[in-house]
């Protein structure tokens, strides 16, 4: 099962970057790879959402359940269903002296054991990219909007 992981730092608080991390909606009108993030329920500490992307040209669709952790700056999240047959992760923010280092996990399977020795390694390269493009932009949206730490 491939297994992604990357970082990004952001030169703000933890309490606007996870604001911004927490609305999902929002995700498309700054995330090219977004298409759309549609919220099919809300409680007080879960959504549901469902999602359409786009990495390189395929188009990928699914509902999760994210869990909010707000006392740790902790987003899980978990597949419900969708093209994958596994997709799941986190979000993690953690406050640093240059600001705030964002951390995105993704833990997926393709669902085919007989091509996921081909194509794990191809999904999982597209996928670090697709993670890679997410932290751009939540930082390029973070520190567009002044608030930076010095």
């Amino acid at each position: 099962m491939p297994y992604v992981e990357e970082n990004i730092m952001i030169e703000s608080t933890r309490d606007k970057i996870y604001e911004l991390v927490k609305d999902m909606e929002s995700y498309p009108k700054f995330m090219p790879d977004v298409l759309k993030v549609e919220v099919v329920e809300r409680n007080n500490h879960t959504t549901v959402t469902r999602w359409v992307t786009d990495i390189e040209g395929r188009k990928l669709c699914w509902t999760e359940r994210d869990y909010f952790n707000d006392d740790e700056y902790q987003i899980i999240y978990k597949q419900l269903s969708g093209d994958l047959k596994k997709f799941e992760g986190e979000w993690r923010l953690e406050a640093t002296n240059q600001g705030t280092e964002v951390t995105l996990t993704v833990d997926f399977e393709f669902g085919i054991p007989m091509l996921a020795p081909l194509l794990n390694p191809i999904l999982k390269k597209k996928v670090s990219q697709n993670t890679i493009n997410m932290l751009t932009a939540i930082k390029e949206k973070v520190e567009d909007g002044v608030e930076k730490i010095s």
